[in-house]
């Protein structure tokens, strides 16, 4: 009875064996029907996370007395807080020729946080306030080219409370309040 059972079990070792073997040989990657599949699905999320937006940004005109809306290609996002990073990042970037950045030099994003009441909250480092040239008029350009980048783009953001260095300010160089939430203001814009 013994050796019964041990020739049943290496039998059935044998024929698991043949099994294995072939549904590695059918599944394998040289079957061009699954290197497709793979492909297409990577592709497609690779396209996915390379999406762009037009998005209206908004920099110093060359006179450098008002603000020009200029549109700029933006990462897009399904996400609102995602969808306004990528739109502050680019607002914070160089400016396209002939356009000078409203935003102080050496300005990086910190955080981004949009309330369920529409409110934006921009956190930006502190060199927006240690590098800001200062004077009324570059102060409005810094501040309502990120509030108006912001609102003109994303419908459900209503409002932008600007922060540095994650905590509220009182203004960036004296002369606007921040201590409160900004709507849309495109008086500034030519």
């Amino acid at each position: 009875m013994k050796l019964t059972r041990d020739y049943l079990f290496g039998f059935l070792v044998a024929i698991l064996g043949i099994v294995l073997a072939w549904l590695l040989f059918i599944a394998s990657p040289e079957d061009s029907g699954n290197e497709t599949e793979i492909g297409i699905t990577e592709n497609t999320e690779s396209d996915e996370s390379t999406k762009q937006i037009t998005a209206i940004l908004y920099y110093i005109s060359e006179n450098g007395l008002a603000l020009a809306a200029v549109e700029r290609e933006v990462t897009h996002s399904d996400q609102v807080d995602e969808q306004a990073r990528h739109i502050l990042e680019e607002q914070l970037s160089l400016a396209p020729d002939p356009y000078i950045s409203a935003v102080p030099e050496g300005t990086k994003l910190e955080a981004v946080y949009v309330t369920n009441k529409g409110e934006a909250f921009v956190d930006l480092s502190t060199e927006a306030t240690a590098n800001h040239p200062g004077g009324s008029l570059d102060e409005l350009f810094t501040i309502y080219a990120l509030v108006n980048a912001v609102t003109s783009n994303l419908p459900s953001i209503t409002a932008v409370q600007i922060l540095v260095g994650g905590k509220e300010v009182d203004t960036l160089a004296g002369h606007v309040d921040l201590r409160h939430p900004l709507q849309r203001n495109l008086s500034w814009v030519q």
